[in-house]
């Protein structure tokens, strides 16, 4: 029983933060406490401190003690920033949280806004503005052999003795916030150099012979 009234505490908690961040946002669904900035998160834990311990609001949130700490003095005091840090977010929500600090600042290069690499960088670290990476996998298509084997011919022998001799491939699937893309590449065994890759949102034919022509192509070239 005491387990089940800690569970429905942890909802409650949650249901709370959620509506909060939807009025904050003015947005409704697809809402993720996580990647909410460290000032939208204080914003949030001010408005429920009320209602909840400050411990129960940080845990829910993955947001220190210290981070809060921070972000509430930063909100005392007037910042010279808070026009470009909102220009910032924006720009980084805008394009599915998958831009840097070097991206953003040509944005806003592009919108006659001058705002050093370095300033950049602290305004994101301070507003948790961090890109999402999924782990990458690698890809497989098997499904049986519906083909004969091919013979193996490196037998796991993986060293060259020139270059051009032994190549490798292999096709790796990466999660970015946009969906799925496939990477190709072609190792050269002798030294470990990318003699071509192609990359792709589809893990079909196409994407590896284009990177076997190009690689050839390396080939005329000598």
């Amino acid at each position: 029983m005491e387990e089940l009234q800690k569970q429905v505490h942890q909802l409650q908690i949650e249901k709370a933060l959620l509506e909060g961040a939807a009025e904050l946002l003015k947005k409704e669904k697809g809402i993720n406490l996580l990647y909410l900035s460290n000032q939208e998160k204080t914003i949030l834990i001010d408005a429920q401190r009320n209602r909840f311990t400050l411990k129960e609001l940080l845990q829910q949130l993955k947001l220190s003690k210290s981070s809060n700490f921070y972000q509430k003095k930063a909100r005392e005091k007037p910042d010279k920033y808070v026009e470009e840090c909102q220009l910032i977010m924006t720009i980084f929500n805008s394009n599915f949280c998958a831009y840097g600090y070097r991206r953003i600042h040509q944005a806003l290069k592009n919108m006659g806004k001058s705002l050093s690499e370095k300033v950049i960088r602290r305004l994101m670290l301070e507003e948790n503005l961090m890109i999402k990476f999924s782990k990458r996998k690698k890809y497989s298509s098997y499904v049986g052999e519906i083909t004969p084997a091919q013979l193996n011919l490196l037998n796991r022998n993986f060293k060259a003795e020139k270059p051009n001799e032994k190549w490798l491939t292999d096709i790796t699937e990466l999660k970015i916030p946009a969906g799925k893309v496939y990477l190709s590449p072609l190792v050269d065994c002798y030294d470990g150099a990318i003699i071509s890759w192609t990359i792709g949102t589809k893990p079909d034919s196409e994407l590896v012979n284009t990177m076997l022509d190009t690689g050839i192509a390396t080939l005329q070239d000598q």
